[in-house]
């Protein structure tokens, strides 16, 4: 192993789009499915515990020392369009508006609502993200995958795959994503799919604090309602505890008015989960992953 690619006692608050995290003892950056694969075998050779994360929009990771390796896959960023066919190849760390705009481009339908996801395409799988609509399994045909526990390399189809709203398996399961294969509807008019894909984003940055450290939507929008009316509903709309700040443009995003910790983040969660429980009887269920927290993820 190229222990060169690996950091210790790395500082992992600028991994995360909210901007706050602890301490890895361990830290790396693959650049290729080779070097991931063997960071994932080192931390197995070394009893290591092995944490995956993407671009770390959807990640709130507490400010302590978190203990064994944390692999980033941001950099294993290679993929390939078949125009003709709709076909997509692409790695785990391969950027979502990337991909959106590459899609647009190429005059292929389909990826236009992922523009203003700041997000990787393995955590979109591993989260099935999407809009209110349409979700990244849509377009999944199969995905590439590490057993961690046997460092066998498999790929796994798609109706093998466990997808629901916000969840699927990968979240319980021992298999690391290294990269996907996906279809797009091709011959698509692509001044039209530009355009469309540019109106998501305006919409995206007109309703939402796009611009500002945040994680995205905090809470999975609960069956037959949407997270964001029931904390408008409460008043919580710009409500803080400490730096941490429930957004006044849109209620399901919290802000990090650049002095939140994570105890910020964390307890103002865990108010409004209250408040609404109290006032509504409802359970806001978090659609962001923590790392560090004694919370089920």
């Amino acid at each position: 192993m190229n222990k060169k690619i690996i950091s210790e006692n790395f500082n992992l608050s600028n991994y995360t789009t909210i901007k706050v995290g602890g301490i890895a003892e361990y830290f790396a950056e693959p650049r290729s499915i080779y070097e991931f694969f063997n960071l994932i075998k080192w931390s197995k050779s070394k009893n290591q515990t092995c944490q995956i994360i993407g671009a770390g929009s959807n990640l709130l990771i507490n400010n302590i020392f978190i203990k064994g390796l944390v692999i980033c896959t941001k950099k294993m960023k290679s993929f390939t369009i078949e125009p003709y066919s709709g076909v997509v190849e692409a790695e785990a760390g391969v950027m979502l508006p990337t991909l959106s705009n590459s899609l647009a481009k190429k005059g292929l339908q389909g990826g236009e609502w992922a523009i203003g996801i700041p997000g990787t395409l393995g955590g979109a799988i591993y989260m099935n993200a999407g809009t209110r609509d349409v979700s990244i399994a849509k377009n999944l045909i199969s995905v590439k995958v590490i057993n961690n526990k046997t460092l066998e390399t498999l790929e796994i189809e798609k109706k093998d795959i466990n997808f629901e709203y916000r969840f699927s398996s990968f979240q319980s399961n021992n298999l690391a994503i290294i990269s996907a294969k996906l279809n797009f509807e091709p011959n698509s008019n692509i001044e039209k799919l530009i355009k469309t894909t540019k109106n998501n984003l305006k919409l995206k940055t007109e309703t939402q604090p796009y611009h500002l450290p945040t994680f995205g939507s905090v809470f999975k929008n609960p069956k037959n309602h949407y997270a964001a009316k029931l904390i408008e509903d409460m008043g919580l709309k710009g409500f803080k505890i400490g730096g941490a700040e429930i957004s006044t443009m849109h209620a399901n995003f919290i802000i990090n008015n650049s002095s939140a910790s994570s105890k910020d983040i964390f307890e103002l969660i865990t108010v409004i989960q209250q408040k609404v429980l109290q006032k509504k009887g409802i359970y806001l269920q978090p659609e962001v992953r923590m790392i560090g927290f004694d919370y089920p993820n």
